[in-house]
């Protein structure tokens, strides 16, 4: 899996982190790695030099970058440096590319979604065709692969399509797949009285989803080990402390979803997920 991999690079310790995550799993898996530098106009940026310097910056980069991280992981990549809104250059090489993964950290200088997960970072999962990995810390030891996977699961044709890639993912890299669905409590958000009979039928859809589970990844993965868990509150706390406790080394999660429940009531459970999550974050698109 992922033999394609893109990595938008700033200069920054995220972009760094990024990097070196692509790398370890192109050492372990093998494939074709690509660093892309955007040299953006944006007129607020002037300042930093002129637009030659700025694209000798940018140059100056992607050496160091391929320099500090080919030797560290036996690995060759390709340097890519052109100008343009960092998001767009990113997501325009990777299809050019026919990249399967993009790789970046959590980084972006402009707009409210720098407070959530960075403006780029943002751009690149609601541009991008290819799945994104994010990656917050440096990896502990850069194994390449993981050997503990979570993926949230709500039984919209996002959740299937995410826990298709991670039971894919979890039988390329023999990992231990767990996979979590939060019951969201909707009397918090809507303001309404959850009786014994509403509970019940929560439950009850809960274990239907959890069954519907089970059936994707024996069908994905014939013989995979898989553990359930359901929780009940606010679906990206709730994945997150079940990350935490089960140590996982990987979140995966659906581009969009939580059925039932409006992104204008809840916010996007997959951006709150990046801001707390103590692993990197595969959003599956």
């Amino acid at each position: 899996m992922y033999k394609n991999i893109i990595v938008g690079i700033d200069g920054s310790e995220f972009s760094k982190s990024a990097l070196y995550e692509a790398a370890s799993r192109i050492k372990s898996s093998g494939g074709n790695l690509t660093i892309v530098h955007a040299v953006s106009r944006d007129e607020e940026e002037l300042s930093a030099g002129s637009h030659e310097m700025r694209l000798e910056t940018g140059r100056s980069i992607c050496y160091k970058a391929r320099a500090d991280a080919g030797p560290r992981f036996g690995v060759d990549m390709e340097t890519i440096v052109c100008e343009g809104d960092p998001p767009e250059v990113i997501v325009r090489v990777a299809g050019e590319k026919n990249a399967d993964l993009i790789v970046t950290g959590t980084y972006g200088k402009k707009g409210l979604k720098r407070l959530i997960m960075g403006s780029v970072t943002y751009g690149i999962i609601t541009k991008s065709h290819s799945d994104v990995l994010v990656v917050k810390n440096p990896c502990p030891e850069c194994k390449g692969r993981y050997d503990s996977i979570l993926v949230s699961y709500d039984g919209s044709d996002f959740g299937k399509k995410a826990l298709r890639r991670a039971s894919e993912l979890a039988r390329a890299d023999g990992a231990q797949l767990s996979v979590i669905y939060v019951i969201p409590r909707y009397e918090e958000m809507m303001d309404f009285f959850k009786t014994d009979a509403i509970k019940k039928s929560l439950r009850q859809e809960a274990e239907k989803i959890m069954s519907e589970a089970r059936k994707i990844v024996s069908e994905t993965c014939p013989g995979m080990e898989l553990k359930t868990e359901v929780g009940e509150g606010q679906p990206d706390r709730e994945i997150v402390e079940s990350a935490l406790e089960l140590k996982n080394a990987l979140i995966v999660m659906g581009s969009h979803g939580w059925r039932g429940v409006s992104k204008a009531i809840i916010g996007s459970t997959t951006e709150r997920v990046i801001l707390s999550a103590p692993c990197p974050v595969l959003v599956v698109k």
